[in-house]
């Protein structure tokens, strides 16, 4: 599983031009799920996003998580986090998941942030969506939840 994240001042969603979700300071979540992941994927990379130290503390310094500073989620799906452009010039997505095991473990990710105590807001799965966001540091982390050995 991987998880690319944008530390952001707001951040919102749209689908066919209406408005779906939005957050303010916290924590865009773009989230892939591959072929590979299972629940322990998805609680490692909650409990990643949920106490990594990256925000600022009162002297700057990247010092406090999620949790301390009581910030948003935003979680959108994005199988694309699973493109192999290695070979060719068409990116190759045989790693993401299947449609139907990407939203379960999505939708579990989703579960397990508001049993943390951080209810997210969504993108819609499998939609086209425009997510327009103010990257606040900027600050943005890739994840990356172990592989089975």
């Amino acid at each position: 599983m991987r998880a690319l994240l944008q530390r952001v001042s707001h951040c919102r969603v749209s689908v066919d031009g209406r408005e779906v979700s939005r957050i303010g300071p916290g924590l865009l979540v773009l989230l892939g799920v591959s072929t590979a992941d299972d629940e322990r994927d998805v609680d490692f990379i909650v409990g990643k996003v949920v106490n990594l130290r990256i925000f600022d503390d009162a002297e700057g310094k990247l010092n406090l998580s999620l949790a301390e500073v009581g910030g948003e989620v935003m979680v959108v799906s994005q199988f694309t986090l699973y493109g192999d452009a290695r070979k060719g010039r068409r990116p190759s997505y045989i790693e993401a998941a299947p449609p139907e095991r990407a939203r379960e473990l999505f939708e579990k990710a989703c579960d397990r942030f508001a049993a943390a105590g951080f209810p997210p807001d969504r993108g819609v799965f499998q939609a086209h969506m425009e997510v327009e966001l103010v990257n606040d540091g900027p600050v943005t982390i890739l994840l990356e939840s172990p592989q089975p050995a």
